[in-house]
């Protein structure tokens, strides 16, 4: 191409440039582009044009786009500053639907309550408990109404309330994975809550002391409540409404919009338990400056999530959302030679479950609904007798072992053994199947049989362990899941007997027990993360409410209450145990390649097999 062509050729476009470079604000996006294209021109004039003066100018502008780009480059301060002042206003702004819906599910619940509690003045007691009730009633005959927010120390009460707030706030936020309804659940039950226990305070004469009181903290943490249940909404709408992306797709990116406006809550979930622990007991504070001090924290909220987004939206926002790298759909194969951290091995783990989730739901559900249906015919008390379901934190998950040891079921030992071995027995094939690269496994029935029996044996000590009367029982079973688990694992994959899986598993484990109880206590996290749904009174309520419309006898009712709790509780014990399952089983792979490297010695043995051209290995 002659270089007259060339010029017109691109004259407009490099003019385009100029003045996109004399502005001061302009899109870092068109300007990557710019520089991309700017770039290949300059190439291609070097090359055909060395010595002419295009060559020169389209440098320069090069140089220019280059410093444009890089010199306002963000520092971690910069920023950690962005995200305060444009993404997490735009996040909000761009979930302004999800938080309205927050609030208006949140204020209609409060109205419900209120309206609960002054048709029936035993409400409150059913919402809030006998006990917290009494202990108020006897605080508001003593002239102290408020005298709960005084009784323990500073730091101890600022500390806990954060942990629980946090908690509770997170708790929201996963449970709107559940489309949406679980986020909405807990805003109806918090709001109701409040609904009453203020109705409450109301009734007994004393409104407008308990409204000072309590919205001096209340005002930042129930407001951080609605936000984490927008968040929730905001997760759960990638479910719901998908739009052109997949599901999962949806689901991906409306999961990390959520996350980045629950990580913005954190600050407020302290600052709220810092106000509760340290201010809120100096009841004899004016109530002008307590009203203030509230209106202060209102203005703050409203500022900062409601009418500074709408601003900075007119005005423009500075930074793009980062979703437009949209995950795969595709389930990627997962590598079975290469050594790997616990959380590459943690990530593996889900997308194998994820790869075969129908299936694990269906054994899981299979599992807890036997384990009900039998339970509830040995049981020698009724099941609300037999069982406890505490609503402290990680209640559910520390008392597991009601599960397995009862005194009320005297065969409960023997019915595990069969149904989590068979269980396990399932989840093999699974990972066998993955790890065989979907070749049909050939079925020997003799060998399938000692596999089964060697899985029973592994579930037989786990279940000893737990049945145990010891104290520190259950630390022993948790330092043992590793190692039985993947002796179960090496057993079945390299057709040995137990006691040599034994030894196996010793072997590949006694110099990386690093490896082993950090992936240990990740796969824990989140394990108690998935349990929490069970440490929350919503579930309670629902099962509660869902009876109060059903005219049957009390004793039936309790049956099907607790049967549903119990079934709820082994469901999601399955789901753990399968993320510790296939963890521990990637695990096996990965200590393996450390100790023997077999995949290694194997490449090294091929070298030079192949005829190769120039290092490149030649067809045919």
């Amino acid at each position: 191409m002659r270089e007259t062509n060339f010029i017109n050729q691109n004259k407009e476009k490099w003019k385009e440039y100029e003045e996109m470079l004399d502005r001061k604000a302009t899109d870092p996006d068109r300007l990557n582009r710019l520089f991309v294209q700017i770039t290949d021109d300059l190439s291609y004039s070097r090359t055909f044009y060395p010595n002419r003066s295009v060559r020169v100018y389209l440098n320069n502008l090069a140089q220019q786009i280059f410093y444009n780009i890089y010199k306002n480059k963000k520092s971690p301060l910069g920023r950690f500053a962005s995200f305060w002042t444009d993404e997490l206003p735009r996040l909000v702004y761009e979930s302004r639907s999800a938080f309205r819906i927050a609030f208006i599910v949140f204020m209609l619940s409060m109205l419900i309550g209120a309206f609960s509690a002054e048709m029936d003045p035993e409400f409150p007691r059913v919402i809030l408990g006998d006990g917290y009730v009494d202990m108020t009633i006897q605080n508001i005959e003593t002239g102290d109404p408020m005298a709960v927010y005084k009784d323990r120390s500073r730091f101890g009460m600022a500390l806990g309330i954060t942990a629980n707030n946090l908690f509770v706030a997170f708790l929201t936020f996963l449970l709107g994975a559940f489309f949406c309804v679980g986020a909405i659940g807990i805003l109806i039950n918090n709001g109701i809550m409040v609904g009453s226990f203020q109705h409450f305070f109301y009734d007994k004469g004393v409104f407008q002391e308990s409204f000072l009181t309590i919205w001096t903290h209340g005002t930042l943490e129930i407001s951080a409540i609605i936000i984490a249940g927008a968040a929730g909404i905001t997760m759960g709408q990638g479910l719901v409404f998908p739009g052109t992306l997949s599901r999962l797709q949806a689901f991906q990116v409306s999961a990390r919009r959520g996350l980045k406006i629950m990580v913005g809550l954190v600050p407020i979930f302290i600052a709220a338990g810092f106000i509760e622990g340290y201010l809120t007991r100096y009841t004899e504070t004016p109530d002008v400056v307590r009203l203030l001090f509230i209106l202060i924290c209102l203005f703050f909220i409203l500022g900062y999530f409601v009418f500074y987004p709408i601003k900075k939206a007119r005005e423009g926002f500075k930074t793009n959302l980062q979703d437009t790298r949209i995950p795969p759909t595709q389930n990627l194969a997962i590598s079975y030679h290469r050594i790997k951290s616990s959380g590459e091995i943690l990530t593996d783990a889900f997308s194998l479950i994820r790869k075969n989730l129908s299936v694990i739901l269906k054994y899981s559900a299979g599992l807890a609904s036997f384990y009900v249906f039998v339970v509830s015919i040995i049981s020698k008390l009724p099941l609300n007798e037999a069982f406890s379901f505490p609503t402290e934190f990680f209640g559910a998950f520390s008392h597991l072992g009601q599960y397995f040891n009862n005194e009320s079921i005297l065969l409960l030992p023997v019915l595990n053994t069969f149904l989590y071995s068979t269980f396990f027995f399932l989840l093999m094939q699974i990972l066998l199947q993955d790890f065989s690269d979907n070749t049909p496994i050939k079925k020997d029935t003799r060998q399938q049989l000692i596999n089964f029996l060697n899985v029973l044996v592994v579930v037989s000590i786990g279940c000893l362990v737990l049945a145990i009367d010891l104290p520190i029982k259950g630390l022993l079973f948790f330092l043992l899941i590793p190692f039985l688990l993947m002796t179960l694992f090496i057993a079945q994959k390299e057709n040995i007997h137990f006691f040599l899986a034994v030894g196996r598993s010793f072997k590949l484990m006694k110099k990386n027990t690093g490896r082993v109880i950090s992936l240990l206590l990740l796969a824990t996290v989140l394990g108690i993360l998935l349990f929490s749904i069970m440490d929350t009174s919503i579930l309670w309520f629902y099962l509660e409410f869902i009876g109060w419309n059903f005219s049957v006898e009390q004793s039936t009712m309790d049956q099907l209450v607790y049967g549903s709790l119990i079934y709820i509780a082994i469901f999601i014990l399955c789901l753990v145990l399968s993320l510790y399952f296939f963890c521990f089983s990637l695990l096996y792979f990965c200590l393996l390649e450390i100790e023997e490297a077999p995949w290694l010695h194997e490449a090294v043995s091929n070298i030079g097999r192949h005829q190769s051209i120039r290092g490149l290995e030649k067809e045919g």
